[in-house]
This record gives C-alpha cells, structure tokens and sequence, in this order.
C-alpha cells in the first residue's frame, strides 16, 4: 500500500456535535429540513445550498452532479439547469432521482428521493431574470455536457449572446426548473463510535410521513 492510500485508510474522526432524536425532531420532514438548513446557513456553511443530485440514464448508468438549491416548499425541492445537458436528457427519460446535502462541519447529511417534474414557465422566467447578466448569458453561450473545442469556444459563443442581447437576454428555451417532490427523506446526524443518528421519513398509506429510525 503506498504512503497515500495508507494515509487514507487511517483516517479517522468522532461525531460528536450533536444528536438527532424521535422526540427532538420535527413530525414533517419539510420543517426538520427547514430546521437543518437554516442552521448551515447560520453557521456560515460554505455553500449550504450546494446539493447533489443522483439520475440513472436509460442505460441504467448512474450520474452524479452539484447543483444549487434555489427554493423549497410543500411542493418540493428546486433547482435550474440545462435541459438539454446530461441530466436533463436522464430526467426526460426517467424523472425519478435522488439528492443529498452534506453539511461536513455540522456533522450532517440529508437525502431526499422523489419524482421531478419541470417548473412552470414563469416560475424560470422569474428566476431567470434574477440572475446576474454574466449568468443570464452563460445559460445561451454553454451547451452543457456536449464536447466542445476549448474554453475559446464558449467565450466566443458568450460575446456573440452578448451582442446580439444586450441587457436583455430573454430566458433560453432549453433552460429552466426542476422540482424534486419528496416521497422519502432521510437525516443523518453523525455520533460517537459509528453508532450515528440516521431517521427516516416515508409516505404512508394516508398520504402522511410515517417517521422511523434506521441502524446507521
């Protein structure tokens, strides 16, 4: 084994910063998440919204990515994107998917399972044209996941959109949301000797969240 991979294998580290329980935790997952997050946010997390997102393509091949969290609600989870990249070809073809926050320094992990559908049109023009201008023109200038030439090509393609838009670029056809709606959620809260806090939350045959504990 060499010196890095030796390095590796002995790391080792004790979550010890605080706990989750049945009684101490909220009944509806959307307010124990609430919760959660506002603390990374209060805590000054980097990137408290960053959040990875899990697709399986028709191939069965599995893909992951970062992506940012641009709103919640009874709804579901939000993001924007690409249609046209990777993932959004994955989601055309099978739209259920998987996301997971990973708030390292409170010892925290969310995953959240479900089916994603689009945000409506003027739920991304809204949010598009909150964008910085950079950004609103970047969404016409990359053709996320094709095989480009070199960065050269998206400057390029950048000053063309720049030019040709201006101050007003409208929203892209290929660009828009995502809503994740939740159909399990689960909380990790790391504990001493491996023995971590890992609750879980599930629709029950009511319609509403049966909450159980899972061996870590």
């Amino acid at each position: 084994m060499n010196t890095t991979a030796q390095q590796i294998a002995d790391l080792r580290k004790s979550y010890e910063r605080a706990e989750l329980n049945e009684d101490a935790s909220q009944a509806d997952p959307l307010r124990q998440f609430d919760q959660w997050l506002t603390q990374a946010i209060d805590g000054k997390i980097p990137e408290p919204n960053a959040m990875t997102l899990a697709t399986v393509g028709s191939d069965l091949r599995p893909s992951t990515r970062v992506v940012l969290l641009k709103g919640y609600d009874a709804r579901g989870i939000v993001w924007y994107t690409n249609y046209d990249s990777r993932k959004g070809q994955e989601l055309a073809g099978n739209p259920l998917a998987a996301l997971q926050f990973h708030w390292v320094e409170l010892e925290r992990v969310v995953r959240i399972e479900g089916r994603v559908e689009k945000t409506s049109g003027q739920d991304s023009d809204a949010y598009y044209a909150s964008r910085p201008l950079d950004s609103r023109i970047g969404a016409w200038a990359s053709p996320q996941s094709q095989v480009v030439s070199g960065r050269a090509v998206l400057v390029a393609n950048a000053a063309k959109y720049g030019a040709q838009f201006m101050l007003n670029p409208p929203r892209p056809p290929h660009w828009g949301g995502y809503r994740l709606v939740p159909d399990e959620w689960q909380f990790w809260q790391g504990r001493k000797s491996r023995l971590h806090d890992r609750l879980r939350y599930r629709i029950g045959p009511d319609a509403g969240w049966i909450r159980e504990r899972l061996a870590p």
